[in-house]
């Protein structure tokens, strides 16, 4: 793979054309459009969260004077890029200087335009150290698994988004890891973890590939559609509210037979017959209740995601 330094862009050209989506936490572009700042690869913008505390920290790092680390953009034609390493750093830039958060400064709380002029031109004229980068795919895919240096290690579900990037991921995080997703509130009643950090897509994925995720993920990658994974997942979801508690209360520590008749005890498994449990009682269950019992007895692993 090939790189060149450039230390002549400055945050002003980064910020020239700015755009941010508020429904999905990305940031779009930069560079007067030939800046992909957050391609399919690269994890949502978490540097928000918890308050905002990193974002800030990243504009009173470029008020001070003190260096924000080295970006990495990777070269996808002539006179256009996407951000390899540094988004988090860019997209935090760029959301100030659109006056989309604030910062306390002179003991109070400070947009960027009504920031003094001084501090302004300190902001725009400040210098990044960038390297491009060329080379293909796979070399790329490599580099940015090894080059985490934001401060925020990336999880093992956003690695595999990278590597196996394509339709079905991109398909993927608009549903799962879009933070505007009304279902969100739904899921977190029974989801450990942070949408914005690919947990409820690490979930779905762990339960429709049976934990398989790696596998499948490469056999789907160039699928245009994710309606296996979303039938799956919702028919999980459509059955946690009754099922769930039943299996918390009932079944924890209990042996297969005695786990399973408490199971299907649960109002839900005794309407909608469908699949003849394989018990010496000879119950029927539904489709639901048959996920579950994948879910909390015959793969037991598939329970950590559950809170």
């Amino acid at each position: 793979m090939r790189t060149i330094l450039r230390t002549d862009i400055t945050i002003k050209a980064i910020c020239d054309g700015f755009t941010f989506n508020m429904f999905e936490s990305k940031g779009l572009y930069g560079l007067s459009g030939k800046l992909t700042i957050q391609p399919e690869y690269q994890r949502n913008y978490i540097y928000s969260d918890n308050g905002g505390g990193k974002e800030a920290a990243v504009i009173r790092s470029i008020l001070q004077a003190y260096p924000l680390g080295l970006m990495y953009f990777n070269t996808t034609g002539p006179d256009t890029y996407e951000v390899l390493d540094g988004q988090q750093r860019i997209t935090s830039i760029g959301r100030f200087v659109t006056n989309k958060f604030a910062i306390h400064d002179a003991g109070s709380a400070q947009y960027f335009s009504g920031l003094p002029d001084d501090k302004k031109k300190r902001i725009l004229d400040a210098k990044l150290l960038i390297y491009e980068c060329e080379g293909e795919e796979s070399e790329i895919k490599e580099w940015f698994k090894t080059i985490n240096i934001a401060g925020v290690p990336l999880n093992d579900q956003e690695l595999l988004n990278a590597v196996y990037s394509g339709p079905f991921v991109t398909l993927a995080k608009e549903v799962f890891s879009n933070s505007q997703n009304s279902q969100n509130q739904k899921w977190a009643a029974y989801i450990k973890g942070s949408v914005n950090r690919q947990d409820f897509l690490a979930c779905a994925l762990d339960w429709v590939s049976q934990g398989e995720v790696g596998t499948y993920m490469s056999q789907h990658r160039h699928d245009k559609n994710i309606h296996a994974l979303q039938k799956y997942f919702d028919s999980v979801m459509i059955g946690c509210p009754r099922s769930l508690p039943v299996w918390k209360t009932k079944c924890a520590g209990s042996p297969g037979v005695s786990c399973m008749s408490a199971f299907i005890s649960s109002p839900i498994t005794l309407r909608k017959c469908g699949i003849r449990c394989k018990s010496s009682m000879g119950t029927r269950m539904s489709k639901t209740a048959k996920v579950f019992l994948n879910l909390y007895w015959v793969a037991p692993a598939r329970r950590n995601y559950l809170k």
